[in-house]
């Protein structure tokens, strides 16, 4: 019982860091190579924000 619950509290914990867009973050750094600071965030938040609304929508 309690290795069910660990699993579920660990998949629950991994689900929230990926709507907190911590995972996306971190797949950002890997790819562009570069450490986590403020100012990367910054970079980051603002290029999916611009992504996000430059699409055009349907309808």
């Amino acid at each position: 019982m309690k290795q069910v619950l660990r699993t579920f509290w660990g998949t629950l914990a991994e689900i929230l860091r990926e709507l907190a867009d911590e995972r996306a973050y971190e797949r950002h750094l890997r790819l562009h190579g570069r450490a986590p600071s403020g100012q990367e965030w910054r970079r980051f938040s603002e290029e999916r924000l611009r992504m996000k609304y430059q699409r055009p929508r349907c309808c």
